[in-house]
């Protein structure tokens, strides 16, 4: 794959690792990589741990003198690029939102675990269509007020809401209706 795109042998390790940690492929010594597919367990297992993981980062972040002036103008950006119908801006101001409250948190350990489950099957969940994104804009206010409110049970509450509710979608989304 390296050879392939023209790249060192590391990022894709790097790249393998990630997937592999993601439940996406099965990393076998000497033998390769096997993919695995996304398949609901692998979604909600996903989106549980990021559920737990960000309610804390957000509770931790609307402890009283956390600056969250960062994640405030990241929100109006997006709200703009909404408004705007710049889907494409949404998306990354939507990452960019969840990012700057694990910024906010002070954990670099949590912060680098989410950034790699974002990294990994997160990374394939764009928001493009108008109905989600309004929907998630309407709970990153949400959010954001409960931390204005320095309010920590109602951020975290918001939050894992929120990512419970991204995960349903995800899973409405990208896997095949049952069969009949």
């Amino acid at each position: 794959i390296a050879k392939m795109v023209g790249v060192s042998s590391m990022p894709v390790r790097e790249a393998f690792q990630i997937l592999a940690a993601d439940g996406l492929i099965q990393v076998r010594p000497n033998k390769g990589a096997v993919v695995l597919g996304i398949n609901e367990q692998t979604i909600r297992e996903h989106y549980e741990i990021r559920a737990v993981l960000e309610s804390e980062a957000v509770a931790k972040a609307s402890r009283p003198g956390t600056d969250i002036s960062r994640i405030a103008q990241v929100h109006y950006a997006a709200e703009k690029a909404l408004a705007d119908n710049n889907s494409a801006e949404y998306s990354d101001l939507n990452q960019a939102f969840h990012m700057e409250i694990w910024n906010a948190a002070g954990n670099e350990k949590m912060k680098m675990l989410l950034c790699n489950m974002w990294n990994g099957l997160s990374m394939g969940h764009k928001v493009t269509e108008e109905e989600y994104a309004v929907i998630s804009l309407r709970e990153h206010k949400a959010i954001l007020q409960a931390l204005e409110q320095h309010n920590e049970a109602l951020a975290r509450q918001r939050m894992h809401e929120h990512i419970i509710r991204s995960m349903e979608n995800m899973l409405t989304r990208y896997l095949p209706d049952p069969a009949p």
